[in-house]
């Protein structure tokens, strides 16, 4: 199997435009992120410019749109955009935004991969990871008849079906082979809805930004001249009818599929928030953001806990992302108390570090001096302080706040650690921070088998 780098894009891109729900007008700057950051939205206009994860742990709000939510931040609108940064294979993003909406532009993801084209992209040195689907998964949401299934493939392959039960639409497919075909035959379809439904969106406020040229309106009844002036109106257009094939205003067709290829391309701009590609197929019946995201919610706990039986690979003849001098930058602990030696990846979420057991180390003069064993209480020490990294990254200023660990639950250890060993911990949150609190999975690896586990809680406080 071939092994693939992460990418991001060589350089700044800037493009505008107004959100379809809020009406409000946004600039969006995309900018290259190092490797293992992700996808990142910072809200430039807020104060400290918070930053809010693309990831299906801070969705907050499905309706007719994707919106993720982190404290008293939040962006809506995001399946557009991430359908393309994710269609263009990259990993790490940095998204600026000065307001609360991704622009509509026209209702497609088009322009976005045509701005990402024009900068490119580039290799980062750290390898990408997959969530690689080696069985198969069903999900089904019985309220809507939504079903996904995830089956076995080379690469990311999804098939989508449509059935509003509508007349005018009627049953649709849609399917991608490749991500590479995105930008061909998927990023330009548009956003639709019916008009019964554009209605009950003007009624609630929302669809401020939208206009008769970024979304299809599907017509299924005979509308009257009184409808099409108050349409005529809100959109502040002089000629709006219904044209052939039931569609309102002059917009026509880009493909007759139009509609099940946007479902599609919501599906990877949904799935994206698992915050690891896919490789595998995604098969979707009645697909919408609400059951997109909790699919991606499903497939999450999935992955994390098959992870959680893997050891992390590492290429020990690359440069670690914190070395010992790095990570006392954000650590107060000090020899002979700092256990941790190198942090290899750090993710919104995650952590994966090691600590090389030499026999020179301090306690194996009186632990087992005979036959040396790392006492377990130390592995859980070094596992905290790879947490204490995790957390602490988090912060602007690190160096200002410490971590003090609260609790440790279900602490397991599974075999002897002696010198020359090299562990490998990964510590996963196990629920976003809040309020100063950090809830954390961690296990250590030796030579691909556990060693120890834990799950640890620790609290954040700035330094007095």
């Amino acid at each position: 199997m071939v092994k693939e780098n992460q990418k991001t894009i060589k350089n700044n891109a800037t493009i505008s435009g107004v959100g379809i729900h809020t009406g409000v007008h946004t600039n969006v700057t995309l900018l290259p992120a190092k490797a293992n950051t992700g996808i990142r939205f910072i809200r430039t206009d807020l104060e400290g410019k918070p930053t809010i994860p693309a990831n299906v742990d801070y969705v907050f709000s499905t309706d007719r749109s994707t919106n993720l939510k982190l404290k008293d931040a939040d962006i809506h609108t995001v399946e557009h955009i991430l359908a393309a940064i994710i269609s263009e294979g990259i990993d790490n993003i940095i998204i600026e935004v000065d307001n609360m909406e991704i622009p509509i532009l026209d209702g497609s993801s088009i322009q976005f991969c045509e701005l990402i084209s024009e900068v490119g992209t580039q290799e980062l040195s750290e390898r990408k990871k997959f969530f690689e689907i080696k069985r198969k998964i069903s999900f089904t949401d019985t309220d809507s008849g939504t079903t996904f299934t995830a089956t076995p493939a080379d690469n990311y392959q999804i098939e989508v079906e449509i059935n509003y039960n509508s007349k005018v639409l009627g049953i649709q497919t849609s399917t991608l082979e490749s991500l590479s075909e995105f930008r061909e035959k998927i990023a330009s379809s548009r956003t639709f809805c019916f008009l019964h439904e554009l209605e009950q969106l003007i009624k609630h406020d929302l669809i401020k930004g939208g206009n008769v040229n970024n979304a299809i309106v599907f017509v299924e009844e005979e509308i009257s001249e009184e409808k099409l002036n108050f349409l005529a109106k809100t959109f502040n257009k002089t000629n709006i009818k219904v044209e052939e094939g039931g569609i309102l205003n002059n917009l026509k067709l880009r493909y007759k599929n139009e509609p099940a290829r946007h479902k599609l391309l919501d599906v990877i701009g949904d799935l994206s928030l698992l915050g690891m590609p896919i490789k595998g197929k995604i098969t979707v019946s009645k697909p919408g953001h609400k059951n997109n995201t909790k699919f991606a919610k499903y497939l999450k706990n999935i992955m994390i806990e098959e992870n959680k039986k893997i050891s992390p690979e590492i290429d020990f003849n690359t440069q670690p992302l914190y070395d010992r001098k790095k990570i006392m930058s954000i650590l107060p602990h000090r020899d002979p108390f700092l256990f941790i030696d190198e942090i290899r990846e750090l993710g919104s979420d995650f952590i994966v570090g090691t600590k090389f057991v030499t026999a020179d180390e301090d306690y194996f003069r009186g632990h087992f001096p005979g036959e040396p064993v790392m006492p377990g209480v130390l592995q859980l020490e070094t596992m905290a302080q790879a947490g204490g990294v995790l957390i602490l990254s988090t912060f602007e200023k690190p160096e200002d706040y410490l971590t003090f660990f609260m609790k440790i639950d279900n602490a397991k250890f599974k075999q002897k650690v002696i010198p020359g060993d090299i562990i490998i911990f990964r510590l996963n949150l196990i629920s976003p921070i809040r309020r100063g609190l950090c809830h954390m999975h961690g296990k250590g690896f030796v030579n691909g088998k556990i060693v120890v586990e834990a799950d640890l809680l620790a609290q954040i406080a700035p330094k007095k």
